[in-house]
């Protein structure tokens, strides 16, 4: 079909393109637990934003506000240094990430793994020691330049190591962990609740998945694709023995690898200006579109939120914890279901199908809080409208988990060629935090002047991209990487770009 992109012969590739061996499902599952660090930093944030004793010593008038007489529960939070607190670790995520692209060209996809790892590790000490917002901020920093890195790097890892029939199921792997160290997050910060230091706890224990995600890297190989890029052919020849099975032709594989580099080579322009050339336009536009709109479904902001916004509208402090475990399980379940779907019926269909199921319960959420609510903001919803709004919720995240939250990982880590693989990959997490920024900083604000009509916001954006899927995104299921290229020649638009 020339919209969604037409079957692509993967040409002399295809001999590959089933094979899994025990040594790629390790080297993938290993390469994942990067989302580990993401998810619990995004779990953990808006739990510990909740936390009485966290409050009480670094944002003292946020209590004061929530102890005034019938507050608009849509303003109580309503804090930008709060927000800050949280959306700090995007500025050095986005930074982090546009660096990254020099260095896993220049050292390899696995020890810019490490470096993140360590990086974050370190963040994840100082918050849980910080004894003024100074140190708190500091520390989020820290934690952001490693979420930068591997976010970076992860994906395009999965990528170049997966088969290319199953590259979408372990490319969810990323996204799969991710919601894991979501769930754990929730977890801890209900079980820390309570105690005084809690949060030092909460914060803290972001080591421990860093530590996890570090160790693991160090015993993993880099990818055969990175190691030829570094001219290392013999090691490269090893790694594709080991993961493609010792019975298995990869002469065709390793030769095609060996081209790429080559023309890679070749061509002496930098590859942050290359990538801006006009045959690199459709590459360069999902880059910079999927993440943007991956963050304007509002996902990222009901997560970091979920404890706060449950807690504004009804719920006790401790179901408000537990509502967010609830919605952290239902998006980590959406997740498997799309590990098994993804290759059989490929992005277009569950972007699409995600899309509409999002656009039609975030519409139920705004209904909910209008009709219950209105815009005084002064009234607590009933129990029953307060677990209705958790089930659309939850059906929300179901749609994301198994559509927009992985697939926005994996097509910006499959479309480029291997010259701007890694520039690539870099613009698109750049993107992603550089939004995820603005939105996260600015949603109690948001809340507090648009109340529900802040959720209408998300589902006009949700209607958007998903018309932009529609007519702008091919089908690369199945497709080897380095025969992207076909995808779009074959594009009824992009193809005028490419040819």
């Amino acid at each position: 079909m020339a919209a969604g992109g037409l079957p692509v012969d993967g040409g002399n590739l295809d001999g590959l393109s089933g094979r899994i061996t025990l040594s790629v499902v390790i080297t993938c599952v290993v390469a994942g637990t990067s989302g580990l660090i993401f998810g619990y930093d995004i779990g953990i944030s808006g739990g510990v934003t909740t936390m009485v004793p966290f409050l009480k010593k670094f944002f003292p008038f946020v209590l004061r506000k929530a102890a005034e007489t019938k507050p608009n529960m849509y303003c109580i939070y309503d804090s930008h240094i709060l927000t800050a607190f949280t959306s700090s670790l995007y500025i050095a995520g986005l930074a982090s990430a546009l660096l990254a692209s020099r260095l896993t060209a220049a050292f390899g996809r696995r020890n810019i793994m490490v470096l993140g790892g360590c990086t974050f590790f370190a963040g994840a000490a100082l918050n849980g020691g910080a004894i003024n917002i100074a140190m708190l901020l500091l520390g989020r920093i820290l934690l952001g330049f490693g979420v930068g890195f591997t976010n970076q790097v992860a994906p395009v890892y999965l990528s170049e190591m997966a088969p290319p029939k199953w590259r979408g199921a372990f490319n969810t792997g990323f996204q799969f962990f991710l919601g894991i160290g979501v769930v754990a997050a929730n977890c801890i910060n209900y079980g820390t609740a309570k105690i005084s230091w809690g949060w030092r706890l909460s914060l803290g224990l972001a080591a421990a998945p860093a530590a996890i995600m570090t160790l693991g890297a160090l015993l993993i190989s880099d990818t055969p694709a990175s190691l030829v890029e570094r001219g290392k052919l013999t090691q490269a020849k090893q790694v594709l023995l080991r993961v493609r099975g010792h019975d298995t032709d990869i002469e065709p594989e390793l030769t095609e690898l060996i081209r790429s580099s080559e023309i890679a080579k070749a061509s002496k322009e930098e590859p942050f200006i290359t990538i801006f050339e006009r045959q690199h336009r459709p590459h360069l536009v999902m880059s910079i579109l999927i993440p943007f709109f991956q963050q304007l479904t509002g996902i990222n902001i009901i997560a970091f939120y979920a404890p706060v916004l449950f807690q504004s509208v009804g719920f006790g402090s401790d179901s408000a914890l537990m509502a967010a475990i609830i919605l952290g399980l239902v998006n980590l379940g959406s997740i498997m279901v799309s590990t098994f779907v993804v290759d059989r019926y490929g992005r277009r269909f569950l972007f699409i199908e995600g899309g509409l199921q999002m656009f039609l319960c975030q519409v139920g959420v705004a209904c909910v809080l209008a009709v219950t609510t209105g815009t005084s903001g002064t009234e607590r919803i009933s129990k029953g409208y307060a677990i209705l709004l958790l089930v659309l919720m939850c059906i929300y995240a179901a749609g994301f988990g198994w559509s927009w939250g992985p697939l926005s990982w994996l097509i910006p880590s499959e479309i480029f060629p291997l010259k701007i693989r890694p520039t690539g990959q870099s613009i698109s997490v750049a993107v992603n935090f550089a939004v995820t920024f603005v939105l996260s900083q600015t949603f109690l604000s948001m809340l507090c002047h648009f109340k529900f009509g802040t959720f209408l916001f998300y589902t006009s954006w949700i209607a958007v991209m998903t018309i932009f899927v529609v007519l702008f995104l091919p089908e690369t299921k199945g497709v080897p990487l380095d025969s992207m290229h076909v995808v779009w020649e074959r594009h009824r638009y992009w193809r005028r770009f490419v040819n």
